[in-house]
């Protein structure tokens, strides 16, 4: 599948090198083309019209002229044929009419010479000019549409190169599909995630007609509350569902594992281990690191301050011993597992070493106990809490008896928290919520919805309100806000 998906990575690279950067800078230039041809365009269409306003100013000028010859022309006319006009205003006005109609001559011929220069000028815009101007943007259509065809040409090339290569790939993925052993991956998930849990043994006979084993037997599978009905240890929270199917504590768990089935705690207990070691690795390497720092400041003061070094060198110094100290406990707690991890011959003796406990603490007490307890009996619950305490896990608190923790304050969401990691609960502003275990100094405080909801949040998102009666209600309560 990564072959696969590389090749497909290798057609994207050529893709993007020989086609998209390609035509990328050629788009550009096609551009600056089309605003060349659009410019020319625009200057044509300008200079025609310069040229129609010219023969249209030459053509009023004309007009206006042999109007002003006409009234010049009758204006002499009338005062040649007035008999008390004086011969030297006849001569005037018939000065006046020859230049007028000299003028209209004039704007006559300017006009027929600039008709003559716009019809030219016409003929060439639309003959010449913009056919040129539209011959060229087709040309270079023409040339991106050739040029969008060998970038297909191009594509098929690249693509065609990897065909055999992914045709490998495909009778790879096929191969190894085939090769699938369903068996053998339910084992490798059996071996990651197993308990370490052993099978209970079997259940003794309880003989009701011995009066004096009675303190043992009565309480086999009876419910640690008396409340007459049986129900066996493993069920009293889980009400008899099978274990992969009980609902998990949603709750942070406790730093060493221990609500974690044997095995698995024992995996989680050794990761812990290792990553601490590893701190301690890198802890060490920087104190190394600066240790040399300093050696070389001691030798060439001018590079630096030997003594700058030494809050550094001391910090490292305290990290690594917690770092170590924590690896102890951890080592610990893994010395604790492995050693407590059961073979599988020892269960049944275990549960029957419990019931020989049971007859030898019952047998002196029988009615007296048994009439004097909350539940009406001694039951074999209550041994249990004392004997069966070898995987000291709890399997995520769903096979014991164990009550909630107890409420010791309220508190009040301040802002909306959205509780995402593991953990961690949800809330709403304003929201009023239990508090079940104040701030230890890491900044959460645990608190509880209902019944099934309870997790972690940030202190400084809540406003909490303890209980006078709770405990360490004498401690300050250290409001955070931002």
């Amino acid at each position: 599948m990564n072959d696969y998906a590389g090749q497909h990575e290798v057609i994207s690279e050529n893709m993007t090198s020989l086609i998209t950067a390609e035509l990328t800078r050629y788009v550009q230039e096609l551009k600056q083309e089309r605003k060349s041809h659009f410019h020319d365009g625009r200057k044509a269409q300008q200079h025609i019209e310069t040229c129609w306003k010219q023969l249209e100013a030459s053509k009023r000028r004309f007009e206006r002229d042999c109007k002003e010859a006409d009234r010049a022309q009758q204006y002499f006319e009338k005062m040649d044929a007035d008999i008390n006009v004086t011969k030297a205003d006849v001569e005037k006005a018939r000065q006046q009419a020859q230049l007028r109609h000299q003028m209209a001559e004039d704007s006559k011929a300017e006009y027929s010479s600039t008709l003559q220069k716009f019809n030219s000028e016409q003929h060439e815009h639309y003959y010449t000019h913009i056919p040129n101007i539209f011959q060229k943007i087709q040309e270079m259509e023409e040339r991106r549409i050739v040029r969008i065809g060998e970038s297909m040409k191009t594509f098929a090339e690249v693509d065609r190169q990897v065909i055999p290569i992914i045709g490998k790939c495909l009778d790879e993925i096929t191969k190894a599909a085939e090769s699938v052993d369903h068996k053998n991956d339910s084992q490798m998930v059996i071996e990651a995630f197993k308990s370490g849990f052993e099978p209970p043994g079997d259940v003794d006979f309880e003989d009701f007609t011995q009066p004096m084993k009675r303190t043992v037997s009565e309480s086999s599978l009876s419910n640690s509350r008396g409340d007459g009905k049986s129900e066996p240890k493993f069920g009293s929270k889980s009400k008899g569902k099978l274990w992969p199917f009980i609902k998990k504590n949603k709750g942070a768990g406790p730093e060493d594992f221990s609500n974690l089935p044997p095995e698995q705690r024992r995996k989680k207990l050794q990761q812990k281990v290792d990553e601490l070691n590893r701190d301690i690795q890198k802890e060490m390497d920087s104190r190394d690191a600066l240790t040399k720092m300093k050696d070389v400041y001691i030798k060439n003061p001018q590079m630096g301050d030997a003594a700058s070094v030494d809050h550094r060198l001391a910090e490292l110094g305290q990290n690594i011993e917690k770092l170590r100290l924590e690896v102890q406990k951890f080592e610990g707690w893994l010395a604790e597992v492995e050693g407590r991890l059961p073979a599988r011959s020892e269960q049944p003796r275990r549960q029957s070493g419990v019931y020989e406990a049971q007859n030898a603490s019952g047998v002196n007490s029988c009615a007296q106990d048994r009439e004097s307890s909350p539940d009406g009996s001694y039951t074999e619950e209550q041994s249990q809490e004392t004997e069966m305490k070898v995987p000291a896990t709890d399997f995520d608190d769903e096979f014991d008896d164990e009550e909630p923790l107890p409420t010791i304050g309220t508190c009040k969401a301040l802002y909306t928290f959205e509780g995402q990691n593991e953990g961690t609960i949800s809330v709403a502003e304003g929201e009023m919520l239990y508090v079940i275990e104040e701030d230890k100094g890491d900044g959460w405080t645990r608190i509880r919805r209902n019944e099934d909801e309870e997790g972690y949040v940030p202190t400084s998102y809540v406003e909490v309100y303890l209980d006078k009666n709770a405990k360490d209600v004498h401690k300050p309560l250290q409001k955070i806000s931002e």
